[in-house]
């Protein structure tokens, strides 16, 4: 979540026991198959010898998803040496064995997607202030098969090694995760699959997009061994795309957003001249030369921070995250964190490290290389190009990565269809005959704005959020209701 400022009916144990002698290539005297008990948890455990994989799940917990006959799986998938990638697998509620796969993953950079669990999208949620979850009739898992993962390695639940400094070196062990998760789950290699994120999923969800499409080229091409993958949909909301659009977006936000005036006019014309001498310079000297060079990037987000985001917040009293909430009082509620605390809760769904939301550690690997600073818009513009369904969307109460900022970054998308789509007007979007936001549509790309909703839109919003879900994965514009 934080941003600067800091995602079967059949039975899985049977697919193990016959994983080995069933799956093309696969030799059962070097595969293994066995149950071990670590930290006091017992995992049912596969290798797999022609991937040097090793998946360590426990199966059907009892946390969170209580739905009658809804399996679920969690726990760890190595991706490298001693980086173990923490991953929590929820079947869908509805025709499982033949439901659409999706992931989740917050942002951060260095964010669990626990929050995205827990708060937003999964199967339960704290509801009137209980430190118990309850299920959530919203849950993304209604349509898909859902995995989240937690990423990169010391997020969350996830650890060991931690090799990753950026948004490009991150896809290559979120891809490994999913060529692993393929390996264990082969009935899902064919399914239609779909990335969903937030935040710095602005610069997630284009680049593991285009790693994915890259890896499927190199797949067919027989360059690499590997289970190519069907993206079909990609969906981020208030997302973190391009820092010279959106820097300049905090600014025009504070001032005219329908919520919370932030600043007068006079600090308007200020903070706008401020951006001009300082930010915009600065962060056009790291997209300058090609080079994006880490210096450069990293010298530019410290000057856009300083001389614009935090200048902003700390002169205002207000959450960045929901403009209508004060700075103390952040939103949504994080129960979520001490229940996830609880040793019975750890060994119920085999997490191995206590629970870290947003470390530090992995935020500041990022910064030194300037990461934030650096714009992915063009790898997003790549993948609408690419006919991939793309939907960007935003809750309009949030500050961080406003909807001003997400509709200025959509109408510079490069695509086939981009005239049209920038000259094309917002029309209401409506569930059930409730008009909860205004979007547009040209082809396969997407941008909607969400109605009294903050950063966690699935939150705020989860009708809207469940139907915009699912039309999206269903590889189509989304539509009123």
């Amino acid at each position: 979540m934080r941003l600067s400022i800091s995602s079967m009916a059949m039975g899985l144990s049977a697919t193990f026991a016959a994983l080995a002698t069933a799956m093309p290539g696969s030799t059962a005297h070097l595969d293994k198959r066995y149950t071990e008990k670590r930290n006091g948890v017992n995992y049912n455990v596969f290798e797999h010898a022609g991937t040097s994989s090793k998946l360590s799940y426990v199966h059907n917990s009892g946390i969170c998803e209580t739905t009658a006959g809804v399996n679920q799986y969690s726990g760890y998938i190595s991706v490298g040496n001693n980086m173990n990638m923490f991953f929590w697998f929820f079947e869908a509620r509805h025709s499982p064995t033949t439901a659409p796969l999706a992931a989740w993953f917050n942002g951060g950079p260095g964010c669990s997607s626990m929050i995205g669990l827990f708060q937003e999208n999964g199967p339960c949620q704290f509801y009137n202030g209980s430190s118990e979850p309850s299920l959530n009739p919203y849950s993304f898992n209604n349509f898909a098969n859902m995995l989240y993962i937690d990423q990169p390695v010391g997020v969350g639940f996830s650890y060991g090694n931690d090799s990753v400094d950026s948004t490009v070196s991150a896809a290559p062990q979120v891809w490994a995760l999913l060529q692993s998760f393929y390996t264990q789950f082969p009935q899902y290699e064919s399914r239609d699959f779909g990335i969903f994120t937030e935040s710095y999923g602005g610069h997630y969800g284009p680049e593991f997009a285009s790693y994915i499409q890259v890896q499927n080229a190199q797949i067919a091409a027989k360059n690499i061994s590997g289970e190519p993958i069907n993206l079909v949909a990609v969906g981020i909301n208030n997302g973190w795309f391009d820092a010279k659009t959106q820097y300049r977006a905090y600014v025009d936000y504070s001032a005219n957003n329908s919520y919370n005036q932030i600043l007068s006019p006079s600090q308007y014309a200020e903070y706008m001249d401020t951006f001009d001498s300082d930010c915009a310079p600065a962060v056009d000297a790291c997209y300058g030369g090609g080079d994006q060079s880490d210096d450069a990037c990293s010298k530019a987000q410290d000057t856009c921070t300083e001389d614009i985001e935090n200048a902003i917040i700390s002169g205002a009293d207000f959450d960045p995250y929901d403009v209508r909430q004060p700075e103390d009082d952040p939103y949504p509620p994080g129960q979520y964190t001490g229940y996830l605390a609880k040793q019975s809760v750890m060994d119920a769904i085999g997490a191995q490290t206590q629970f870290t939301e947003c470390p530090t550690a992995a935020f500041n690997k990022f910064s030194s290389t300037g990461d934030n600073t650096r714009s992915f818009l063009s790898t997003l513009s790549a993948v609408v190009q690419s006919g991939v369904q793309v939907l960007v969307w935003a809750g309009d109460a949030d500050w961080i990565c406003n909807h001003m900022g997400v509709a200025a970054v959509a109408d510079s998308v490069d695509f086939a269809g981009a005239d049209e789509f920038r000259s094309k007007d917002l029309q209401a979007y409506k569930v059930n005959g409730k008009e909860t936001g205004r979007y547009k549509t040209v082809g396969n790309f997407t941008y909607l704005q969400v109605y009294a909703a903050g950063h966690e839109v699935p939150y705020y919003q989860p009708e809207t959020a469940l139907q915009v879900f699912t039309q999206t994965m269903q590889k189509k514009g989304i539509t009123s209701t």
